[in-house]
């Protein structure tokens, strides 16, 4: 009986406790938050004497941090439309149409391009911005993301086209249908499952990347919010409160997008 019970409450306890150690950071900085500095240095486990949206204030004001969080929502938000879209298509291409020496070749590139690692790309990258007198600009950013992001999009979104009967497309082609038509009008909206699940990927890669942010951006106005954070505590003085508050605002968009997307993400992974 106490070997049955105990095989019944040892996983329970052991998923509770990870959870705990998941979500301790993210309830401290949280409740940090809302601390003076002085609060956060002479008691950290505390809670906050009052609430205040002071830092928040702060954060978004004093450090610019509304100013650096639109740009990496554009940024984000750019880059993973244009990955999504040209890797769709590229997708249909390789799963639906017959280039069977051109096809071969192209996945080969793709399986090539997933093995390299970003970080070998960052010197040649930052030669041909150059060149291209694209450094300091926000494609400067949106192309590497892209470039860097597109052969995972082509193998998830096939992996799902796969799936997706003939027999549909060959009834949009008696209907009219050109091969645009076929991707917009049935492709699209059966696979959005699967797209919702690649664009959140995509969005979040790029919203959390700092290296290539920091090398191709040195301008003030165009520095993207991890970036920003590195500068934090010169710009406020130490400031942990306001801090916490910029990493807090920094999770908006992750959970938000979450909210919105988790039914087709759960569809996704189930399929």
């Amino acid at each position: 009986m106490r070997g049955s019970l105990l095989r019944r409450v040892f996983p329970h306890a052991v998923l509770l406790i990870y959870i705990g150690v998941i979500l301790f950071p993210l309830v401290w900085t949280l409740n940090s938050s809302f601390k003076t500095n002085k609060e956060i240095i002479t008691s950290p486990w505390s809670f906050p004497t009052e609430l205040s949206l002071s830092n928040y204030w702060n954060a978004w004001t004093g450090a610019h941090v509304g100013h650096y969080f639109m740009n990496s929502v554009i940024n984000s938000t750019v880059s993973a439309i244009v990955s999504l879209a040209l890797g769709t298509a590229t997708a249909y291409a390789l799963t639906r149409m017959s280039f069977p020496k051109l096809s071969l070749v192209l996945k080969r590139i793709l399986i090539l391009a997933l093995l390299v690692p970003a970080a070998s790309l960052l010197v040649p990258l930052y030669m041909l911005l150059r060149n291209m007198h694209l450094y300091n600009t926000p494609l400067a950013l949106i192309l590497p993301y892209v470039t860097v992001g597109l052969p995972w999009t082509v193998f998830m979104v096939s992996s799902f086209l796969t799936s997706i009967p003939n027999e549909l497309e060959e009834a949009g082609i008696m209907d009219g249908l050109s091969i645009y038509g076929l991707l917009c009008r049935i492709i699209v909206p059966i696979s959005l499952p699967s797209l919702f699940t690649v664009f959140m990927l995509n969005f979040l890669t790029s919203w959390n990347e700092f290296i290539m942010a920091n090398l191709f951006l040195t301008k003030e106005k165009l520095r993207t919010l991890p970036v920003s954070m590195v500068a934090f505590y010169d710009q406020l003085n130490m400031n942990y409160g306001s801090l916490c508050a910029a990493i807090m605002i920094s999770m908006i968009p992750v959970v938000v997008m979450y909210l919105l997307l988790q039914r087709g993400i759960m569809e996704n992974i189930k399929a």
